[in-house]
């Protein structure tokens, strides 16, 4: 079909200019204007249906975030051909897939590419890092709120949504929600905590159960922040082998809460249970039930302990995930899902000093090459070999995002660097429902701004909560009772689906 290049604006019948173009050049292939309408309504057609067969595809949600936001120039969204300034020092290798090709440093990952789909042109106006924009049906975000989980603006994290829904339903499934390695931004400088993974007005009952991580680095990093520089163990890049997680005892720095301390546990409760029988009916006593019926339901689950034993993997299988945090947390929510979790959550987070994750203003290449590609190439290729090895990943989502991409141009800062860049940047979605081996989405030459179907982080959020058999005119209430859409604005992305 004839494609003439132009303007995306939409004409008020909800066409846009560069589809009339292509519908003007029909005539040079004997195709009438009517003719495109009726290819159009196909087309429709054939999104709707393939929309339909793909509700509910998926029993659960591995959800992979990359705090800090990975350049799509050196992963996804390759740019060989660019002036050097832009495409930098990393090359372009070929993928098992013809046409998604992704960054040198990317080895494992180019050998599943035709198990995944590749989403090239996310867009939103918000440069900064906004995990609850990302993670939430938030329509707005700003700095304030980036840095104020409690800000009252906030809306549910996805997996506090599925979760409540579940439950609501009466699908009841424990563990629901769970979200490893440790929680969100406690385990970097700063007492301020970022906002993202938080149930906001459905109330903290409905957070995450978090894990802690138990181990040790095996590696050194030296960070920077401005001025501040830091060497720091970074588990990122490896991790003993007996390393392991377990289930916190609460949501901000826990310390694990053991097996062994569980009945002393359950005397205590019986005799708050003692002191509390007036507040049984009241929304504090549901709150503590609920919080106190999930740490129970988790602690005393041998299939979650088990779960979370990592170490009766066989270090083959260890070692193809990686033996990183990041891998090691692949690995556990794999095991996780198998025993019966809906929504799990690893977070590639923070660690040792603020601004870092894959916020690479600075030491660009250096951190690229040692600390962040190698430890994701291995995680996510090992999940989803793994996955589709056991015959999981056809009934499993694998959503994996972050809240931007990096500058097409790189900075002078020492080591170079890519600051925040919101108008293109990359995903990956596989597995429940999702198509394989396909590229949805264009950029342009230097991956700055999107030429081909804009993708919106509320799009992605639609298409998850679709795949996992959640209706998208389902609402929430807040706590005044008014209701709140799942992902205002969003959408399901037609193209994904298997």
């Amino acid at each position: 079909m004839l494609r003439i290049l132009g303007s995306t604006r939409k004409l008020c019948d909800g066409l846009t200019r560069r589809e009339m173009l292509r519908a003007g050049g029909l005539g040079l292939f004997g195709l009438s204007l009517a003719d495109f309408f009726r290819l159009q309504e196909a087309q429709s057609a054939t999104g709707e249906a393939r929309a339909a067969r793909s509700f509910g595809k998926a029993k659960a949600c591995i959800l992979l975030y990359l705090y800090g936001s990975p350049s799509q120039l050196e992963t996804f969204d390759t740019k060989p051909d660019a002036p050097v300034g832009i495409r930098g020092d990393l090359k372009t290798i070929r993928s098992i897939l013809p046409g998604s090709d992704v960054g040198e440093l990317l080895p494992y990952t180019s050998r599943v590419m035709h198990k995944v789909c590749v989403l090239r042109s996310l867009t939103h106006p918000h440069p900064i890092h906004g995990a609850a924009f990302a993670l939430t049906g938030v329509p707005t975000i700003d700095i304030p709120m980036e840095l104020g989980p409690r800000d009252p603006r906030h809306y549910p994290f996805i997996g506090s949504v599925v979760e409540f829904l579940d439950q609501q339903s009466k699908r009841r499934r424990v563990p629901g929600n769970i979200a490893l390695p440790f929680p969100f931004s406690s385990q970097r400088t700063g007492e301020v905590q970022r906002a993202g993974p938080y149930a906001a007005f459905l109330g903290s009952a409905w957070n995450p159960i978090w894990t802690t991580f138990q181990g040790k680095a095996t590696a050194k990093m030296v960070k920077t922040l401005g001025a501040e520089t830091l060497d720091v163990p970074e588990p990122y890049m490896g991790i003993t082998s007996n390393s392991k997680f377990a289930i916190a005892a609460g949501d901000e720095k826990p310390a694990p809460l053991t097996l062994d301390r569980l009945d002393a546990r359950r005397s205590l409760l019986e005799q708050f249970d003692r002191a509390r029988r007036d507040l049984a009916e009241s929304d504090a006593g549901k709150g503590f039930d609920r919080q106190r019926a999930r740490a129970l339901d988790l602690i005393t689950s041998a299939r979650v302990r088990q779960a979370l034993d990592i170490e009766k993997e066989s270090s083959a299988l260890r070692e193809s995930y990686g033996m990183t945090l990041f891998g090691q947390g692949c690995l556990a929510a794999r095991r996780l899902i198998e025993a019966g979790s809906r929504f799990v959550s690893v977070f590639w987070d923070e660690y040792g000093l603020a601004g870092s994750g894959w916020d690479t203003h600075w030491d660009h290449y250096n951190r690229m090459k040692m600390e962040l590609c190698p430890g994701f190439d291995r995680g996510f290729s090992g999940l989803i070999s793994d996955l589709d090895a056991r015959g999981l990943l056809d009934e499993t989502l694998v959503v994996c995002v972050s809240e931007h991409g990096r500058t097409p141009k790189i900075n002078s800062a020492k080591g170079g660097g890519r600051d925040h860049w919101s108008r293109a940047y990359s995903a990956v979605l596989a597995g429940g429902g999702i198509a394989r081996g396909k590229v949805v989405g264009k950029t342009d030459r230097i991956a700055g701004d999107v030429v081909e179907r804009p993708i919106s982080p509320k799009d992605i959020l639609a298409t998850t909560y679709h795949l996992l058999g959640i209706d998208l005119e389902t609402t929430i209430e807040d706590r005044t009772g008014r209701p709140f859409a799942l992902a205002p604005g969003g959408s399901v992305i037609h193209e994904t689906l298997a």
